[in-house]
C-alpha cells in the first residue's frame, strides 16, 4: 500500500514538474514575442499614381493593395518629397530634403553614390538596433565614385550605407547597365565578356535604336534611343556582359524571390526590408502571365503584376506567422506618367482611368499629382484599420522608426510621426516642402503655395502640367483640390504667410 502511495506521489510530482516546465517555456516564448522588435518592410512602388490603386478609386484591379489598405491605415495626404525618383529615394533613406543636396536629381546609371557613407540612414539605424537589413529592387542612388569598373567589386554602394544585403539594379529599367548586382558584384558576369558603360558616346559597332530600328520590339517615343537590350532601346550605351543581362519580363518575379528568400532566411531575427519594385516605370514589360489582364495595355498589366507580387509577399509573411510582428509601409516614389519614352499604348488604352486621382499634374510636376501618392501603414493587430487626413511624408520615416526601435539620431528634416503612422493620433505635419525638377513649393495645412518659375507650363511629350507660372500661385485644397483657382491676388495675407513659412524652411537654399 505504501509503495502504491509513493508511486502516485512520484507520478504526481513528475507531472507537476512537467507542467511547470511547459508553463515556463510558454511564458518565455510569449515574452520573447513581446520583446522582439517588429520587422519593418517598406514597399516602394515606381511611378504609381494616387489614383492607380483601387482603394483610391482606380479602375485597375489591385485586390492585394486594396486588402492591405482595408486592413491598414490609409493616408489621404501622404507625400513623397519629390516628383521624380532619385530625390524621393534619397529623402526616404536619409530624412533630408533632396533640394538640400544639389546632385539629388535623376541620376544616370553610372553616377557616383549620392548618399555620403557617413550619413545617418534608415538601414544604418536598423542595423544599430540589431536588425538584419536588405534592399531588393531599384536603387537609383548612384554607385562607386563615378569611375565604375563593373567587372570587379563595386563600392561604395548600398552595403556601405547600412544594408547587410543588396540585390539591385543600378538605376532604372530603361537605363544601362541592364544587369542585377548582388552585394556589389554583377550576377552571372562572364570575365571574358566584360561590361562597359557610357552615357556620353556609343561603343564602336554596338547597335542603337537609331541605327537598327529593325531590332526593336518596343518602339521608342523620346530619349530612349541608345543601346538595345532584349529588343528594347535604353538610355545610355552598354557593351558586353551578355550572360549577365536581365530578362525584362521576369524582373518582378526575380525581385520577389529574393525578397521572399531574405524573409525566410531571417524570420527568427528582426529584419528591415526595403523592397523597391520597378513597376509601373517604363519600359512596361509584363510577364506573359499578366499580358492583357488589365484591359489598359502594358501599363495597367504591370500594375496588376505588381499587385500580385505584393500578394505573394504577404502570403509568405502570413505563412510564417510574421504579420503580427511586422510593420509594412506601402507607398510610391512619385506620381504617374503615361507616355514616358515608349509607344506602349498607355495613353490610348487608359480610358476613363485616372492615375492622378483628383489632382492635377503628375510625375515631374509641382502640382499635387507629382508628390501626392498612395500611402498605407499596416501592422496586424497593432494598427487599427481606417483613414487619416494627417499630412505625412516619406521624409518622416527615419525619425519615426528611430522612435520605434529606441535609437537616437541626429536632427534631420525628418519629423517623428510614429504615433500618426500607428494611428494613435490624427496630428501630422503642419507644413512640407515638395520638389519637382529642382523647383520647390509649400504645402501648409489646407493650402499650397507655388513660387514663380520660368519654363513651359506643359511638358508636351508627357502631356503633364508642370506647375510653372510667371506669378505666385496659391490654392486651397479643400475647396479646389484640382488647383484650378489661383487665390494669390485675392488672399495676399495667406500668400505672404505661406511665403514667410517657405523662406523659414529653405533659408538660403
Amino acid at each position: 500500500m505504501e509503495k502504491q502511495i509513493c508511486y502516485y506521489l512520484n507520478k504526481f510530482s513528475f507531472l507537476l514538474l512537467l507542467f511547470l516546465v511547459v508553463s515556463c517555456k510558454k511564458e518565455n516564448k510569449v515574452q520573447q514575442i513581446i520583446d522582439k522588435k517588429p520587422n519593418i518592410i517598406i514597399v516602394y512602388m515606381d511611378d504609381l499614381g494616387y489614383g492607380d490603386v483601387g482603394f483610391n478609386g482606380g479602375e485597375i484591379a489591385t485586390p492585394n493593395m486594396d486588402k492591405l489598405a482595408a486592413q491598414g491605415l490609409v493616408f489621404e495626404n501622404g507625400y513623397a518629397t519629390s516628383a521624380t525618383c532619385t530625390p524621393s529615394r534619397y529623402a526616404l533613406l536619409t530624412g533630408i530634403y533632396p533640394w538640400r543636396k544639389k546632385d539629388a536629381k535623376i541620376l544616370t546609371g553610372s553616377a557616383p553614390l549620392l548618399i555620403d557613407t557617413s550619413q545617418v540612414t534608415i538601414p544604418k539605424l536598423m542595423k544599430e538596433s540589431g536588425y538584419v537589413t536588405s534592399i531588393v529592387g531599384k536603387w537609383h542612388l548612384g554607385l562607386g565614385d563615378g569611375n565604375i569598373n563593373w567587372n570587379t567589386h563595386i563600392s561604395p554602394g548600398p552595403n556601405d550605407v547600412g544594408f547587410d544585403e543588396s540585390y539591385i539594379m543600378a538605376a532604372t529599367q530603361d537605363r544601362v547597365p541592364t544587369v542585377y548586382i548582388k552585394d556589389g558584384k554583377v550576377i552571372d558576369l562572364d570575365p571574358a565578356d566584360p561590361i562597359e558603360v557610357s552615357y556620353k558616346e556609343n561603343f564602336p559597332g554596338e547597335p542603337t535604336a537609331l541605327d537598327h530600328p529593325e531590332m526593336l520590339r518596343m518602339k521608342w517615343h523620346h530619349t530612349h534611343n541608345n543601346s538595345i537590350v532584349n529588343g528594347i532601346s535604353r538610355i545610355g550605351f552598354m557593351k558586353g556582359g551578355n550572360s549577365a543581362k536581365w530578362v525584362d519580363t521576369t524582373m518582378s518575379k526575380t525581385f520577389l524571390k529574393e525578397a521572399q528568400r531574405f524573409v525566410m532566411d531571417n524570420k527568427s531575427k528582426p529584419f528591415f526590408l526595403y523592397y523597391a519594385l520597378q513597376q509601373p516605370h517604363v519600359p512596361r514589360t509584363p510577364n506573359p502571365k499578366f499580358v492583357g489582364k488589365s484591359g489598359k495595355g502594358p501599363r495597367g498589366d504591370v500594375i496588376v503584376e505588381a499587385d500580385w507580387t505584393l500578394g505573394q509577399l504577404m502570403k509568405t509573411l502570413e505563412n510564417e506567422n510574421l504579420l503580427e510582428n511586422t510593420l509594412i509601409v506601402f507607398t510610391s516614389d512619385n506620381g504617374p506618367v503615361l507616355n514616358d519614352g515608349y509607344y506602349d499604348e498607355a495613353v490610348e488604352k487608359n480610358g476613363s482611368h485616372k492615375p492622378w486621382g483628383p489632382f492635377s499634374g503628375g510625375k515631374y510636376s509641382l502640382l499635387q499629382a507629382g508628390t501626392h501618392v498612395p500611402f498605407v501603414t499596416y501592422w496586424k493587430g497593432k494598427i487599427k484599420p481606417g483613414t487619416s487626413k494627417a499630412i505625412v511624408s516619406q521624409l518622416d520615416l527615419l525619425a519615426s522608426l528611430s522612435d520605434l526601435v529606441k535609437e537616437e539620431i541626429p536632427q534631420t528634416d525628418s519629423q517623428n510621426l510614429l504615433s500618426t503612422f500607428l494611428g494613435e493620433t490624427s496630428q501630422g505635419r503642419s507644413e512640407l516642402v515638395i520638389e519637382a525638377m529642382s523647383r520647390t513649393a509649400l504645402r501648409k495645412g489646407d493650402w499650397v503655395m507655388i513660387p514663380p518659375y520660368k519654363g513651359p507650363k506643359v511638358m508636351k511629350k508627357q502631356n503633364i502640367k508642370t506647375g510653372s507660372s510667371d506669378e505666385y500661385q496659391l490654392y486651397n485644397l479643400v475647396d479646389d483640390i484640382n488647383e484650378q483657382t489661383n487665390l494669390a491676388k485675392k488672399n495676399t495675407a495667406k500668400l505672404n504667410e505661406m511665403i514667410e513659412s517657405f523662406k523659414s524652411i529653405k533659408g538660403n537654399d
